[in-house]
Order: structure tokens, then sequence, then C-alpha cells
């Protein structure tokens, strides 16, 4: 099974990967560089927009150079008040080689409010990177890693992500 995803980050291809493989077989993701068209640090509707984004390019770029694949894949990490308090949360979003179209998020975790102002205009691992004197927190386990004492990872987030915008692709009909 063919699928492309619009990043190149380990961190988000390894659990969208795992994602998969707990449904289907024979998984081979690609990652794709492709633009978000949102703010580098997307903030609340940003979040599920950049990945649509990401998706409408990753097509864009498979028709261009003759690529096929089973699923268009993206994730988006962003901060959000919408439900009262800053939280950070993964949106996906996944699109099949027939069109459909399926979201799904994974859980949040708090910001505090004295760093929001500051996220908002660097980007959230970047501000973590200063916190917690760390490099590259946003790739690979990520900074929610160290917020969990290593009991959740990126990888977690993001996997779970797309187990439930995957919800809509393994039972057919009946959740569409």
């Amino acid at each position: 099974m063919k699928i492309l995803m619009g990043t190149k980050n380990p961190g988000k291809i390894e659990g969208a990967k795992q994602a998969f493989e707990k449904y289907f077989t024979d998984i081979e993701i690609e990652g794709i560089s492709v633009e978000s068209e949102v703010s580098n640090q997307p903030v609340n509707e940003e979040i599920f927009q950049g990945a649509k984004n990401r998706v409408k390019n990753l097509k864009k770029y498979a028709t261009e150079k003759s690529i096929k694949a089973d699923f268009y894949i993206a994730s988006e990490a962003g901060i959000t008040n919408l439900l009262g308090d800053w939280i950070d949360i993964n949106a996906v979003v996944i699109e099949d080689s027939k069109g459909f179209q399926s979201v799904g998020t994974s859980q949040g975790f708090p910001i505090p409010e004295k760093y929001i102002d500051e996220i908002k205009e660097i980007e959230l691992g970047k501000v973590m990177d200063k916190i917690f004197s760390g490099n590259e927190l946003s790739k690979g386990k990520g900074g929610i890693n160290i917020l969990t004492k290593d009991e959740i990872s990126r990888i977690d987030l993001t996997k779970n992500a797309f187990i439930m915008a995957l919800t809509s692709h393994i039972n057919g009909e009946i959740w569409r």
C-alpha cells in the first residue's frame, strides 16, 4: 500500500506508519515536503487548514510527478483555545485515491498562558527547546516526551490522531 505524506518529519511519519499498520499490511509511506500555506505556528482553525492544504499540495505534486498512491495524508500540529484553555493538538487529514477525506485529532496537552505570545511569534517547538534546553524537540519524540516524563511521544500523538481519522476508512459506509 503506497501512502504519500506531506512532511519529512520522521516522528510524524513513524506515527502515521504505526497507525496504518494496525489496519493494513505492506505499508510504504513516502514523506514529501509540501507547503501548509498557514503560519509557522498554526493557531485554531489554521491547524486543520494546514493539514488540508498539505494534502491538496501533495496531490498536486503526485499528479505532476505521475505518482499514484492509495492514500494522501498530512499532520499539522498547532495550538488552540477553542475549548477554553490553550492546548496543543495534532490535526490530521487522510484522503484516499477516490477522493474520500477524513480528519482526526490527537489528545491535547495544556500550554501555560505565559508562553502563548512567544509561541505564536516563534513556534512551540522552539520555545520548548529554549525552556528545556532541547535540540529540535519538534522532531522525533517531541517536547511532549519531556513533559510526560517519557510516557507519551510525538509519535504516539500522531499515531492516535491518524487512528481517529482512519475510523471513517476502516468502517466503510456505516461510519461515513
